[in-house]
């Protein structure tokens, strides 16, 4: 079963939060004219505006309880599924028969990717789909010396959420374990909904690893695997990136002559 497969029905509810990228992913989208590829769509958080604004979006994620909840969101929402695909596949390993103006890694989706190996073999798919002129573009979080250098993994209050009727809200915690020598950070989200009298109906508990990366790594990592960097963004406002940015949000494009070396 895949790690996010548990985590599907409540999803939507828990990030309901995260808005900020998704009029700068549809603004992108638009000047592609399509059409594009998401990698790690999830629940169709981003593909759906996308497919709403008219172009063709293809979406891509490798938990099958998430494409069954994009889909029947799709459904739900009256949405006409002739320009939304919904497939299930590795971001590392997928072949469709299209190629895309757009493809997008939103939300850290790149981060998901645990080794180099399987960065390398996830840019080499995109490459192989995309159009001539193409672009990528994808978001990671700028690490952060004294969060990473911060030893101490406690359980913290990361926010809470209440249903529409006002009956019981999900009150969300959250862990960072930082492994420095492996770039790795061991995530954990407790869920827990709690009613109105403030007892917890129900608790979730999610563990993920999420690689981070710093800035010129990715830079070599593109050039390395064929890209050239056509702007790197510090937000979702489309602000140039500097000292205080707390995001990477890279747009790049295949470079004409390439060969790829093993």
């Amino acid at each position: 079963m895949n790690t996010f497969d548990d985590w599907a029905d409540i999803y939507d509810a828990v990030y309901l939060w995260k808005t900020d990228d998704i009029a700068f992913y549809l603004q992108e989208a638009k000047n592609s004219g399509g059409p594009v590829l998401e990698l790690g769509c999830g629940t169709g958080r981003i593909s759906i505006p996308i497919g709403d604004s008219g172009l063709d979006i293809y979406g891509i994620d490798s938990s099958e309880a998430m494409i069954e909840m994009a889909r029947s969101k799709t459904a739900r929402l009256g949405r006409t599924l002739n320009n939304i695909h919904w497939i299930r596949s590795d971001m590392t390993d997928f072949a469709i028969d299209v190629k895309f103006a757009l493809v997008i890694i939103p939300f850290r989706g790149f981060m998901s990717l645990l080794t180099i190996a399987d960065q390398r073999n996830c840019l080499a798919r995109i490459r192989e789909h995309l159009l001539p002129g193409g672009k990528l573009i994808f978001d990671m979080f700028f690490p952060d010396v004294d969060l990473l250098n911060d030893s101490e993994d406690t359980l913290f209050h990361y926010g809470d959420i209440y249903d529409s009727e006002g009956n019981s809200k999900l009150v969300i915690w959250h862990q960072n374990r930082f492994d420095n020598f492996n770039q790795i950070n061991n995530e954990r989200s407790v869920i827990e909904n709690v009613d109105a009298s403030g007892f917890v109906n129900w608790r979730r508990y999610m563990d993920f690893q999420v690689r981070y990366s710093h800035r010129f790594e990715i830079q070599y990592l593109l050039e390395l695997t064929g890209f050239k960097i056509c702007d790197l963004y510090g937000d979702f406002d489309w602000t140039y990136f500097d000292e205080t940015s707390e995001e990477m949000i890279w747009i790049v494009e295949p470079l004409e002559s390439y060969s790829r070396h093993t």
